[in-house]
């Protein structure tokens, strides 16, 4: 049973959630889903980005700003 004094934390998110995150239109976020530079999965009709697969597309970005 879930201690419901604390809130739920999101297994993964919907792309508009990750544009919100990262402070990005949504259509950014779907073509970095469409190149590859995001990962996601395809849940039914709906796609869905793991908090994981978020920290690693800043980690790749970061890495490419340091290297430049």
């Amino acid at each position: 049973m879930r201690d419901r004094s604390q809130p739920l934390v999101p297994k993964w998110y919907s792309p508009a959630e990750v544009a919100d995150l990262l402070g990005f239109g949504l259509s950014k976020v779907k073509m970095k889903i469409a190149t590859g530079e995001l990962r996601s999965v395809k849940d039914g009709k709906y796609r869905r980005i793991l908090p994981e697969w978020v920290d690693e597309y800043i980690r790749d970005q970061v890495e490419r700003q340091e290297a430049a």
